[in-house]
Order: C-alpha cells, then structure tokens, then sequence
C-alpha cells in the first residue's frame, strides 16, 4: 500500500467497486459533454464529487488504512 500526503492508495484489488447511479437521459448527455470539453472522464468527476463530498462531512479520517476483519488472514501479494 501507498499513502500519500494527499490521498490514500489501497492495493489493486481493493481499489475498485461499482456504483450505478441512474439520472435523466439529457442529464447524462449534457454530463457526458461538460466531462468531455474539459478531457476527463465521467468516472473521474464523480470520484472526484465523491472524495470531495466524504472529506467535507468527515474530514480526512476515512483515509486511514481499514483494519483486518478478526478471523481473516490478511491478502497475500
């Protein structure tokens, strides 16, 4: 694991996870355009929403390294 000043860098394997999200269709094409004239991805934005949203309501606390669940081994790399 990374940990940076800025944000914290899990393994690979725990870096991802689905959210479905579902909006207005023009909605969606108008987000799709804005992430597009500024050359980034709808994902990144709402990454990006997302930290901002978390950090606001609980400050930087969530960037701490999550402790093993009792009576699991840790990963193996």
């Amino acid at each position: 694991m990374q940990l940076t000043r800025e944000r914290f860098v899990a393994p690979n394997k725990e870096r991802t996870a689905r959210l479905t999200v579902l909006i207005d269709p023009r909605k969606k094409a108008a987000f799709e355009k804005l992430c597009a004239a500024e050359d980034v991805t709808p994902s990144q934005v709402v990454r990006r929403l997302i930290r901002t949203y978390v950090e606001a309501r609980i400050g930087d606390s969530w960037l701490a390294p999550a402790k093993p669940r009792p009576g699991r081994s840790p990963s193996r790399r």
